[in-house]
C-alpha cells in the first residue's frame, strides 16, 4: 500500500497532471462512480420489471422497496459514523466490493435456474447497504479533493448526473431486458463496478486531520454516533438546517408520487399526460444541474438555497392552481419546481460540506439523509387520504406553503442565515 502511494505521488508530479490540480484525481473517481451509478439504475429497473413480470403482486414490490429503504434510515446514521473512523476510500472500495460480490451470486443463482424471490430481497437489502455506507464516504471525501469555491458546481454535475440517470436507464434497462435474461442484465452491473474500483485504486484520496489522543481514537462506533448527534444539537443553526430539509423531503416526495394521479383526474388524462408531468419536472431537474454546474450559485450558498425554496414554492402553486384545461401550467409549474430542487439540495450539501468539519461530515450528512428518508413514509401515508378527500392538487398547495414556510424562516432565523460564517469547533 505504501508503494501504492508512492506511485501516485510521483504520477501527480508530471507536469501535465500536476497543472491540472484537484479535477484529475476527483473527476477519475467521479466519472468511475458515475458508471457505477448507471450499473446500478439498470439493475433497479430489471429488479422491479423482474418481479412485476413474474408476481404482479403489490404486495411483494412494497416489501422490495422496504428493502431497499429499512437500510438508509437504520443503517446510514451508523455508516457515516464509519465513514469518519476509517479511511474513506478503504469505505467506499469495501461498499463497491460488496455490491458487486451481491450481484455476483444473484447472477450464479439466476444462470444455474436455482434464482428465487428471496434471494433478490437479499440482494435489494445489500445494494442499499453499500450505498448507505458509499454516500457519505464519498460525500465527505469531496471537501477534501475540491476547493470550496467548487463544490456547489459539483453538487450541480452530481444533481446534473442523477438527472441524466433517471430518464436513460429506464428506456435503456427496457432495452436489456429485452435482449437479455435477468443474470446477463445483472452482469453489466459488475462491469460498472469494476470501474468504480479501478478509480478509487488509481487515486489517493486525502483523509481528515484529527487530533484526538490515542484513547479517544477507541471510543465505540457508537460513541461516535453519538458525537455526531451531539454536534449537531449544540450547533442551533445547523440542527434548524436539518429540521428544514426533513420537512420538506417528507412533504415534497409525495406530490411528485402524486403526479399520474393529478393528470388523470385533474387533467383527465392518461398515459400522455403523465408523461408530460413527469417529464417536466426531469427535465427542469437536469437545467437546474446544468445551470449550478456552470454558475455555481452566489457566493453564500444558504442564499442561492432560500432562492430556490422560494422558487420551489412558486413551481408548486402554479400547479396547484391549474385549471382542468391547464395542463401547460401544471408542467410548467412542476418544471420549475424541479429546477428549484437543484438550486435547493445542491448549495444545501456543498454549504454543509463547507460548514461541518471535515472529521464530523460522514455522520452529519448521513444523518441528514436518514431522517428524511425516516419521515417520507409519514408524508405518503398523510398525502393519500388528503388528496381523496379535498383533490390532488390540494398536496400541492401545502407543499409550496412548506416551501413559502421554510423560505421566511431562514430569512428571519439569524443562525441559519449567517451559518457560513459560524464555526463548528467554536461550539464544541
Amino acid at each position: 500500500m505504501k508503494q501504492h502511494s508512492e506511485t501516485i505521488k510521483t504520477f501527480a508530479t508530471i507536469p501535465a497532471i500536476k497543472k491540472m490540480g484537484w479535477k484529475l484525481p476527483f473527476f477519475t473517481i467521479w466519472f468511475g462512480q458515475a458508471a457505477s451509478l448507471l450499473g446500478s439504475q439498470l439493475v433497479g429497473f430489471a429488479l422491479i420489471w423482474h418481479l412485476t413480470e413474474t408476481t404482479g403482486s403489490a404486495k411483494v414490490l412494497a416489501l422490495a422497496s422496504m428493502m431497499e429503504w429499512l437500510p438508509r434510515v437504520f443503517i446510514g446514521p451508523v455508516a457515516g459514523a464509519v465513514a469518519d473512523r476509517l479511511n474513506r476510500r478503504l469505505v467506499m472500495l469495501l461498499a463497491d466490493s460488496l455490491t458487486a460480490i451481491a450481484t455476483g451470486m444473484l447472477i450464479y443463482l439466476g444462470w444455474s435456474g436455482n434464482l428465487v424471490l428471496w434471494h433478490i430481497y437479499i440482494l435489494m437489502m445489500v445494494r442499499s447497504i453499500g450505498g448507505a455506507f458509499h454516500f457519505p464516504a464519498m460525500t465527505a471525501s469531496t471537501s477534501l479533493m475540491v476547493p470550496e469555491e467548487q463544490l456547489s458546481r459539483i453538487q450541480g454535475l452530481n444533481q446534473l448526473l442523477q438527472g441524466l440517470m433517471n430518464i436513460a436507464a429506464p428506456p435503456l434497462g427496457a432495452l436489456l431486458v429485452g435482449l437479455l435474461p435477468l443474470h446477463g442484465v445483472l452482469s453489466v452491473d459488475i462491469g460498472t463496478a469494476f470501474l468504480a474500483i479501478l478509480s478509487l485504486l488509481l487515486v489517493h484520496i486525502p483523509q481528515p486531520k484529527t487530533e484526538a489522543s490515542t484513547a479517544e481514537k477507541k471510543i465505540s462506533i457508537w460513541g461516535d454516533l453519538r458525537e455526531g448527534f451531539q454536534y449537531v444539537w449544540r450547533w442551533s443553526g445547523l440542527k434548524k438546517v436539518l429540521g428544514l430539509a426533513v420537512m420538506i423531503n417528507a412533504i415534497s416526495v409525495p406530490a411528485i408520487i402524486l403526479l399520474p394521479l393529478l393528470a388523470t383526474k385533474k387533467f383527465a388524462g392518461g398515459a400522455i399526460e403523465v408523461a408530460a408531468l413527469q417529464s417536466g419536472f426531469a427535465i427542469g431537474f437536469l437545467v437546474g444541474g446544468l445551470l449550478l454546474a456552470v454558475w455555481g450559485g452566489f457566493r453564500r450558498k444558504i442564499t442561492t438555497a432560500t432562492m430556490g425554496v422560494f422558487g420551489g414554492a412558486a413551481g408548486m402553486t402554479l400547479v396547484g392552481l391549474a385549471p382542468a384545461n391547464g395542463l401547460v401550467i401544471a408542467v410548467s409549474g412542476i418544471f420549475i419546481a424541479g429546477l428549484m430542487s437543484v438550486l435547493t439540495n445542491g448549495p444545501t450539501f456543498a454549504m454543509l460540506q463547507t460548514v461541518v468539519d471535515e472529521n464530523m461530515q460522514g455522520r452529519v450528512i448521513s444523518l441528514v439523509i436518514s431522517l428524511a428518508n425516516a419521515f417520507t413514509p409519514l408524508g405518503l401515508v398523510i398525502s393519500g387520504p388528503l388528496a381523496e378527500v379535498n383533490g390532488v392538487q390540494t398536496w400541492f398547495f401545502l407543499t409550496a406553503a412548506a416551501f413559502l414556510f421554510a423560505g421566511v424562516y431562514i430569512l428571519r432565523s439569524e443562525d441559519v442565515r449567517t451559518i457560513e460564517d459560524q464555526k463548528a469547533k467554536a461550539l464544541a
